[in-house]
């Protein structure tokens, strides 16, 4: 089943202003559902920058620390790049499904038609050449997006840039240009997870490793203000454990974190093995023992893209009950703190008083338990019954797979891989049990303030950062210096 432009554009919203429910389960009073605010987030300096670049047609790598707004302003990117090169034309894609799934894009692997990327460049441009639709896309494409390249090995970077430089050699203009004249807007911080590398002794393991690295880019720019945290205290801890650095005062304010107690019920637990997640909301979901409502996902479109709606960050089957802690996967109200990472607990479930029946059919498709959607009492305060969203693989203006789910997964317990991008208000974890570079960052910098912050069996050795990570930031913030030094001798 192919999807229309106009259905992935046209998607139905549940959250309406117009519709009210009652509660079966309950006689509690109505509940209204809000129309979604339209974000209306001010640009910084650098931001605004970074899209007057855009503009210009300049290719551009956008990195920064967790928390300053890398996907919030893709999204604006994108919107940018699709009026100036047509929808059809730019390409958006991710390292990991999650990602993608969260741009409405497809992960590289797959718009590249490269399989898992694990030959040389001349057999991958052969397996490309053979793939009509992927040799289709390599030379309609004119902008790609490529978001979380830090888990993007420089080898699969230099392949790629071969095969577009390779495809698009007969197009007037571009036999000589980096990436045959594509623009690239690459996103991502390398302090962050690092590639899986699944080749022995591989020597580009970094795209910023790749050969063509500097020569994809007309400006490389690391974001500095920081969204998610207000707390210097906090800000200036998070930025030392990014680098794998930490001083006396440091340590002070992480063992302060740290606590024997059992967590608290509303603390999203972070965990490195999804074996752990798993086993801890299914604990935590028996121990309510409460009615269980099932939400099995709809999915339709076509493999390859298909598949990717299972790597996605909406679940395939949802079981929910009364009690259960969730959080958002989907951005309803940016003002209003309802984001991807927001935290609740669910009240009750509700049947739906709504006149359009397409709509019911879906939700009783979707719930196996009948028309129930499920009302949650966010942790800011908010109440809200969360109706069904959507998620799309787009290839270029083609959906090509969408998925329907409630927009919600279990939250006591989540894995640190998932938890990338995420904002959460409380979070509980063992920095003991984590492994390998970033992974200590990335879990504790979700975190909005240091009240939020629980820890147990705290190791300082876990804090590290990868040496060859550090020195590419090194030379991208002393080349920024050289600039600037070359600004000023100019005026003088």
């Amino acid at each position: 089943m192919k999807l229309s432009l106009h259905t992935a554009t046209t998607a139905y919203r549940f959250l309406s202003s117009k519709v009210t429910c009652w509660s079966q389960a309950s006689a509690k009073s109505k509940v209204k559902l809000t129309t979604p605010k339209k974000p209306r987030v001010k640009l910084t300096d650098q931001q605004n920058q970074i899209l007057e670049a855009i503009s210009n047609g300049n290719s551009v790598f956008i990195t920064g620390s967790a928390g300053t707004g890398k996907t919030y302003l893709l999204q604006d990117i994108i919107t940018k790049l699709r009026k100036i090169h047509g929808k059809s034309r730019v390409f958006v894609t991710a390292s990991t499904g999650v990602a993608a799934c969260s741009l409405n894009g497809q992960t590289l692997h797959s718009f590249a038609g490269i399989g898992l990327g694990d030959a040389s460049a001349v057999d991958l441009l052969s397996r490309v050449t053979l793939d009509k639709r992927a040799y289709r896309r390599w030379n309609k494409v004119r902008a790609l997006v490529i978001d979380e390249i830090s888990m993007i090995s420089g080898e699969v970077f230099d392949n790629l840039e071969f095969i577009a430089r390779s495809i698009r050699s007969d197009e007037v203009g571009c036999e000589d240009k980096s990436w045959g004249g594509i623009q690239l807007v690459v996103s991502g911080d390398f302090f962050q997870l690092p590639p899986v590398i699944n080749k022995k002794g591989q020597n580009k393991e970094f795209a910023f490793e790749a050969e063509c690295w500097n020569a994809s880019f007309d400006m490389q720019i690391e974001l500095k203000t920081i969204f998610r945290q207000s707390d210097a205290q906090l800000i200036k801890l998070l930025q030392g454990i990014r680098k794998g650095k930490y001083d006396s005062e440091d340590l002070q304010l992480l063992d302060q974190c740290c606590s024997e107690v059992e967590p608290d019920a509303s603390a999203v637990q972070l965990y490195p093995r999804i074996e752990d997640v798993s086993r801890v909301n299914a604990d935590r979901l028996d121990r309510l023992d409460e009615v269980l409502y099932h939400y099995q996902a709809l999915d339709s479109g076509k493999d390859p893209w298909k598949k990717q709606l299972k790597n996605g960050i909406a679940p395939e089957l949802l079981k929910l009950c009364v009690g259960a802690r969730v959080l958002l996967t989907k951005n309803i109200d940016v003002i209003g703190g309802l984001v991807n990472g927001a935290t609740g607990t669910i009240l009750d479930f509700a049947v739906v008083q709504d006149t359009h029946k397409l709509y019911d059919h879906e939700i009783s498709d979707i719930c196996i338990n009948g028309n129930l959607l499920p009302v949650v009492k966010f942790d800011s305060g908010q109440e809200l019954m969360i109706g069904l969203e959507k998620w799309y693989v787009m290839d270029g203006d083609e959906a090509v797979a969408m998925r329907k789910q409630i927009p919600l997964m279990l939250a006591w317990a989540l894995s640190i891989h998932k938890c990338q991008g995420m904002t959460l208000n409380n979070l509980h974890t063992d920095l003991y049990r984590v492994f390998g570079f970033g992974m200590v960052y990335v879990a504790l910098s979700r975190v909005k303030s240091l009240d939020g912050l629980h820890l147990v069996n705290f190791n300082p050795s876990k804090i590290k950062a990868h040496p060859k990570v550090l020195q590419f930031y090194q030379r991208l913030s002393g080349e920024k210096d050289e600039l600037k030094e070359d600004a000023v001798s100019d005026e003088i």
